[in-house]
């Protein structure tokens, strides 16, 4: 018998147990078929059981060992398809263009959607379980509370929908906060952006200090007295994502 996996706090290991709600986020990729399909920390495999069975070029990276030898064992479809490694520090999965789903780890699911970022290029669509608060951030519009650095750089790229709550009920052990489901779906950098690096730089300072006005907040890193006033006395969470492009476009883009 397969010695059972144990839960690992440090890794913010909850893991899906009901199986109606496995099934549904499945569901949820847009894919042809014969697409190639990443999963991102698939733990106890309660998402991989359904994946497998989807006409999918399917792999997995997952940084738990144990986690990683439990699943061959017990899905052997799943031999020589998990990557045993952070996906943080993982090189890309695929050559082309791949789909992304997974529960990801609460403590590490921003750092998740900054990876994706950087390889939006090749990521076709997310399907992404989160901390509720943190897709609803991502989502979130401008004038929101919830708006800031992720919201823009998002959906600088990808069109952000939320599709559902997951209950905590639905995990073991339950977290004590509500969780969310997102689609992602990429737009093939629809801005044009060049320089995706000097761009999140720039939302990175404006949100810094979220109480201040873009004039202070961006002072020395773009001269600022050269920008309308009207949008300088803005705040961060003031500006569409367009505006922030157009801003980024005007000092990194201009001179080609």
């Amino acid at each position: 018998m397969t010695k059972p996996y144990t839960l690992k706090k440090s890794l913010g290991q909850h893991f899906l147990h009901d199986e109606n709600m496995c099934r549904k986020i499945v569901q949820q990729l847009r894919y042809q078929p014969g697409a190639q399909v990443l999963e991102v920390g698939p733990g106890g495999g309660a998402l991989s059981k359904y994946l497998i069975e989807e006409s999918i070029d399917y792999k997995a990276v997952e940084i738990d060992k144990e986690k990683y030898e439990y699943l061959q064992h017990t899905y052997p479809a799943l031999k020589g398809r998990i990557i045993l490694q952070d996906i943080l520090q993982a090189d890309i999965p695929f050559a082309g263009r791949f789909h992304v789903i997974g529960n990801f780890p609460y403590n590490i699911s921003s750092p998740i959607m900054f990876r994706m970022l950087d390889w939006q290029e090749q990521v076709d669509e997310i399907i992404g379980m989160f901390q509720k608060e943190v897709a609803q951030r991502i989502a979130a519009g401008p004038g929101s509370k919830m708006y800031g650095i992720l919201s823009v750089l998002t959906q600088a790229y990808f069109s952000v929908e939320y599709l559902f709550d997951v209950p905590p009920g639905c995990f073991t052990p339950p977290p004590k906060v509500m969780s969310g489901v997102l689609h992602c779906a990429n737009l093939n950098n629809p801005f044009a952006i060049k320089n995706f690096p000097k761009f999140k730089q720039m939302v990175k300072m404006a949100f810094g200090q979220r109480r201040k006005t873009l004039r202070n907040a961006l002072k020395g890193f773009i001269p600022v007295q050269d920008v309308e006033k009207e949008l300088m006395d803005k705040r961060a969470e003031q500006l569409t994502v367009a505006q922030f492009v157009a801003l980024y476009k005007r000092f990194f883009e201009a001179n080609g």
